[in-house]
């Protein structure tokens, strides 16, 4: 698995095998539900403001930030954008996956979630 890795975070995009797959949903759904239900206690005690129909949980906002200034990396998989940036990265001396994977999707965040993304300007 290690000569596949695609480095700083999108070597998730490598396929995993099925049995794998079923088994982390399992475990994903069951720690959604978890985290949806302290979500939803923790929410009521938080400040909250509205702007254009989001609202926005300061308390919230801070603690993404901490977690994100830790930790920002994104795991994906989606077999068409691994293979085109794959054939990028063979064909193009110096191309950096994570490079263009984080200008497109900061570019279609940013497009269709200005308001959040607003949110996280001061950084």
């Amino acid at each position: 698995m290690a000569d596949n890795a695609l480095g700083k975070g999108l070597d998730a995009l490598i396929q995993e095998p099925e049995t794998t797959k079923k088994t982390t949903a399992k475990k994903t759904k069951k720690s959604t539900t978890k985290s949806s239900r302290k979500n939803k206690s923790s929410t009521a005690k938080s400040s909250r403001k509205t702007t254009n129909n989001i609202d926005i949980d300061q308390e919230r906002i801070d603690q993404i930030k901490q977690e994100v200034e830790k930790n920002p990396r994104i795991s994906l998989w989606s077999s068409k954008s691994a293979a085109t940036l794959r054939y990028l990265k063979k064909t193009i001396p110096e191309f950096s996956i994570s490079n263009e994977a984080s200008i497109i999707l900061e570019d279609a965040i940013k497009e269709k979630y200005p308001d959040i993304w607003a949110l996280f300007d001061d950084e």
